[in-house]
């Protein structure tokens, strides 16, 4: 079984980035708090989905909340691990392993910071496979599992513990309970048993989110374009597609706290005169891009990023500006997040988008 290095963390910071399509966290606070917590408890183990033990206690976690906020409401670190004891406490079993509850952002590492100060290996999996806003927008959820018990902590070492019967009322729940507790809290739940995770997870995202990052940092090291190397490291992967749907400049930037998430659009004027505005609709994550006439380039549930043009680094949506050149990046979801079922959960009507779903590259492979 691998363990986690310290350039690995390096790398996941990066490709979580890209994975969050915009949102999930900062991964820089979330690297932070991995690195502190291995070198105080010890390394921690990238266990692959397909040698999880059947009867091993898994259990999901990470952080809920809008991204703007966890600029200033930085986490002591400690969050995490009170929801973990509440959710312990609540149930009268111990978690024999932790998986993210998804890929992006600062929720890459929150798993790996727990396993850390619990000596509890690391699922390579999640169960979104990007970010997505809501807590029941999870593989998870799509295939049966049951969202709750939610146990939820913040700073001041407040805990909840949520009971329904629903997943999309332990979301409404927890948000309820996230927007008092300043806007962020640390969640663990979705239960389950390691031959249900095998079943119902997203495989092998943890390595992806490492290994995008070593792309980047190997492209850069080799003066390569990195997104030609973005776009051919995903074309060896269970994501398959990936390609660039615009190149230009931020020249617009709405957003908003709403309902305890960030709303908004961003507006990317392209560096070809020839081609139309290209505005991004915002939820937490980027949801959608469509070109002014309504033509649609992307949309969710495949993975839209807006990269740093030089360096293809992921820009997240706290952090977009006026004037920043960028490429936008579209990624192909793999297909246990195409289904039917799936696409009930977390397609494009979940998010009051009238437009349909289309895979990136449908036609084109």
């Amino acid at each position: 079984m691998p363990i986690i290095t310290d350039q690995d963390i390096d790398d996941l910071a990066v490709g979580a980035a890209l994975l969050g399509t915009g949102g999930g966290g900062d991964p820089y606070i979330g690297k932070l708090l991995a690195k502190a917590a291995i070198e105080e408890y010890g390394p921690v183990e990238l266990l692959a989905l397909e040698d999880v033990s059947d009867e091993v206690a898994v259990v999901a976690c990470g952080a809920m909340g809008a991204p703007t906020i966890l600029i200033e409401k930085i986490p002591s670190g400690d969050e995490i691990g009170l929801s973990l004891d509440a959710y312990e406490d609540h149930t009268g079993g111990r978690a024999g392993a932790i998986i993210p509850f998804e890929a992006g952002g600062i929720n890459s590492m929150i798993p790996i910071a727990l396993a850390a100060r619990r000596r509890l290996p690391v699922i390579d999996a999640d169960g979104m496979g990007r970010a997505f806003p809501q807590l029941e927008m999870e593989t998870f959820h799509v295939y049966g599992v049951p969202a709750s018990p939610v146990a939820i902590a913040d700073e001041q070492g407040n805990r909840v513990l949520i009971e329904t019967n629903d997943a999309a009322k332990a979301e409404w729940y927890a948000r309820g309970v996230t927007i008092r507790m300043g806007g962020q809290s640390y969640i663990v739940n979705y239960g389950m048993n390691g031959r249900t995770a095998k079943r119902v997870s997203v495989p092998a995202t943890m390595s992806l989110a490492i290994g995008i990052g070593r792309t980047l940092r190997e492209a850069a090291a080799g003066h390569r374009d990195p997104v030609s190397a973005l776009v051919d490291f995903f074309a060896g992967t269970h994501y398959g597609h990936a390609k660039v749907i615009a190149a230009g400049k931020i020249v617009d930037v709405v957003r908003k706290e709403e309902n305890g998430w960030s709303i908004g659009v961003a507006t990317v004027e392209p560096f070809d005169p020839s081609r139309p505005t290209v505005k991004i609709r915002i939820q937490n994550e980027n949801l959608i891009a469509e070109e002014d006439g309504g033509q649609v380039l992307a949309i969710v549930p495949d993975l839209i990023t807006v990269l740093d043009l030089d360096t293809a680094e992921a820009i997240t949506t706290e952090r977009l500006r006026y004037g920043q050149r960028v490429n936008v990046l579209a990624v192909r979801v793999p297909p246990i997040m195409r289904t039917p079922e799936a696409l009930a959960v977390f397609g494009p009507a979940q998010f009051g988008l009238k437009q349909p779903y289309t895979p990136l590259g449908h036609g084109d492979d």
